[in-house]
């Protein structure tokens, strides 16, 4: 006998309704935040980013493909990595269906990491991925946008999510979430944790590419398209620690 609170059809109705008058809420909410990223102030970018793609050296330009605003995913995978982070992957799961709408609607989309484009193209050929990613190797695009940090400035700080973090935080102690994450992607927390998932956004207008957007940390749970289903589930999230795995792991131990 199930231990939730039970009720008859009519009671169930009556409390949806209500609840759909605060979800409406949210959703004008949500409309109203949408239209308040699109107000934020460009950024021209003068600096040339260079990237390593299957096709060669490219530029952030040549991101865009010919359309106007260009959507990059910041995907943790280092150079040290031996996978993918595990986080990144289960967000990028989703990315083959969406990426054929956004380029029919000109917005050109690409993962970006720091890992060589050789590793990038291995894991995505392992996990039956089509989307563009690009390797960021060739420059310092990830440290600009804040998503990668060096060891020094991980011991002394950084700023990532708009706010400064105190140094060698507790993944450094062990046993958390982070291991787990860490150890799926073959490194230890501390390497793990020197990269970090973000999203940003771009505009190419007259010639001039302009920095738009980014969101980072829970910023990105938006596009982590699973969670939209479990938050609608009887149970919810229901988690304890990491549960989630490469698609590939499911079933082994």
């Amino acid at each position: 006998m199930t231990k939730h609170k039970t009720g008859t059809r009519g009671e169930w109705l009556d409390a949806r309704l209500k609840l759909l008058a605060d979800e409406k809420e949210h959703t004008r909410r949500g409309d109203a935040l949408a239209e308040r990223r699109q107000q934020l102030p460009w950024v021209r970018i003068d600096k040339e980013y260079r990237f390593d793609t299957p096709q060669g050296s490219v530029t952030l330009k040549d991101l865009f493909k010919g359309r106007s605003q260009l959507m990059i995913y910041h995907f943790m995978y280092g150079e040290d990595y031996t996978a993918g982070c595990p986080s990144c992957s289960s967000i990028a799961d989703s990315f083959n269906g969406i990426v054929v709408h956004l380029e029919n609607h000109d917005v050109a989309f690409t993962a970006v990491s720091r890992a060589s484009i050789g590793k990038l193209q291995a894991f995505k050929e392992r996990m039956g991925w089509s989307f563009d990613w690009a390797s960021s190797a060739p420059g310092d695009f990830n440290s600009d946008f804040n998503v990668y940090f060096t060891e020094d400035q991980q011991r002394a700080g950084i700023d990532y999510n708009y706010r400064t973090e105190p140094g060698l935080r507790s993944w450094e102690d062990g046993g958390g979430p982070v291991d787990h994450l860490s150890a799926m992607s073959g490194v230890d927390s501390l390497a793990y944790m020197r990269d970090r998932p973000g999203v940003s956004a771009f505009a190419l207008q007259d010639g001039h590419v302009y920095h738009t957007y980014s969101g980072y940390s829970r910023g990105v749970d938006g596009i982590w398209g699973m969670y939209a289903w479990l938050d609608r589930a009887p149970k919810g999230r229901n988690e304890d620690g990491v549960w989630w795995r490469h698609h590939d792991q499911y079933g082994r131990k």
